[in-house]
């Protein structure tokens, strides 16, 4: 991942309302949800939500597919890993027990990662 797109996905995710969408479609999984759910659930207008949607798609965080009329969102965990990846290529400068706890908490692999 270069430079430019993790400031694109980091720049998506620094709105309540686009982190809000985000952790919704994390927990969704792989299937995902139409925008209308989205947006009842986070009891956000559905204009309003469309237009933070498209956001985290531009940014490559998350993926549409239609379903007859409803747009379906789902993060793309593929660009997810992509970005933990690079946050973390630096990591702990040679003491790699500073980062530990991730791998420990197993939360990469609860969430499909």
């Amino acid at each position: 991942m270069i430079d430019a797109h993790a400031v694109a996905a980091l720049s998506a995710l620094a709105h309540e309302d686009r982190l809000r969408a985000f952790r919704l479609l994390v927990k969704a999984g792989p299937d995902g949800l139409a925008s209308g759910e989205i947006a009842e659930a986070l009891d956000i207008a559905p204009t309003r939500m469309s237009f933070h949607l498209a956001g985290l798609e531009r940014s490559g965080l998350v993926g549409t597919k239609r379903d007859g009329r409803r747009i379906i969102y789902s993060v793309s965990f593929s660009r997810v890993r992509d970005l933990m990846t690079f946050l973390m290529q630096d990591c702990c400068n040679g003491q790699p027990e500073i980062c530990a706890g991730l791998a420990d908490a197993g939360l990469f692999e609860k969430q499909g990662c």
